[in-house]
């Protein structure tokens, strides 16, 4: 693995307010990273400071294994911070002309970009005629234009409908398929779970969670079950050596196993005795109530 990004103890503080308390993670080429928190839980501070726009109190970090200074290095590094400012009487097109003027970089990779965005065919039209979700994408296209290693997001689906996150979904996995890093910070858990690999999880400026989405999404799971004997049910669930638990949640009992066990096992030995079951359906605890768990118990 080629390490991209290492921060260490990271900290920032405004006054008596301590916005980010000793972050510490690593960023790994090839992988979609996550930053997941409620608004105010640190992940644009944190942004702002591996970027260089925010100074930290304490800590430090390191791009590409620190061979290059931070200016340096950010050559290598996509990012979108803010929302997209473009010139509104401008095209896209002439719009992306000026980026790469100020990048320093070919104008001949505008076309490409404005194609992986899916706005090749509005790259005439002016800016101020574009939608949010296309102004997005059009940030995008800008922040990709020298070919970055790493692509930051801080919040790329914020105030879009349902149709534009879906756009913008489908362009951050078609970007990771390419092989270019991404790291992206959001609140919202649904799309952390689609679109990323690892997940580095914040409340109130601090850690309590980094690792691989699959870590936290991955567990014993739980069965949701129902029978024309509830009572029967329940008292044999209770005695089974695998059930953990059990709760009633509606009109459906809830049984927690201590280990991972299969449907057809549990439908078996309650058949043998004697429940007939109505409903029997096995879940995994989505990342929204790991999320929830972990936030509950830090």
């Amino acid at each position: 693995m080629n390490t991209i990004l290492q921060v260490s103890k990271l900290t920032k503080k405004f006054g008596f307010l301590t916005a980010v308390n000793q972050l510490s993670f690593s960023i790994e080429k090839g992988h979609v990273y996550g930053i997941l928190g409620p608004n105010g839980s640190g992940k644009s501070t944190t942004l702002g400071m591996i970027l260089n726009v925010v100074n930290p109190s304490a800590g430090n970090f390191s791009w590409f294994g620190g061979a290059q200074n931070t200016h340096q290095a950010l050559k290598r590094v996509g990012a979108i911070i803010e929302r997209p400012n473009f010139y509104p009487y401008m095209t896209a097109e002439q719009n992306l002309r000026l980026v790469c003027r100020i990048k320093e970089v070919p104008q001949s990779k505008i076309d490409e970009k404005l194609a992986l965005v899916d706005l090749a065919e509005r790259k005439f039209d002016k800016f101020r005629t574009y939608s949010l979700g296309m102004k997005q994408r059009l940030a995008i296209a800008s922040a990709l234009l020298n070919d970055p290693e790493i692509l930051i997001l801080d919040e790329p689906t914020n105030g879009l409908d349902p149709k534009g996150i879906a756009q913008v979904r489908g362009i951050i996995q078609k970007i990771a398929a390419q092989g270019t890093t991404i790291l992206l910070a959001s609140h919202l858990l649904d799309e952390v779970e689609k679109v990323c690999s690892h997940v580095l999880v914040l409340q109130k400026g601090t850690q309590i969670y980094f690792g691989p989405v699959t870590a936290l999404t991955t567990d014993h799971g739980y069965f949701e079950l129902n029978a024309t004997d509830t009572t029967a049910l329940k008292d044999v669930l209770q005695n089974m050596s695998q059930i953990k638990e059990i709760e009633e949640r509606g009109a459906l009992i809830i049984a927690y196993p201590k280990e991972v066990v299969r449907a057809e096992t549990i439908s078996k030995m309650l058949t043998s005795k004697g429940v007939v079951l109505t409903h029997l359906v096995q879940k995994h605890k989505s990342l929204e109530e790991q999320f929830l768990t972990l936030t509950q118990n830090s």
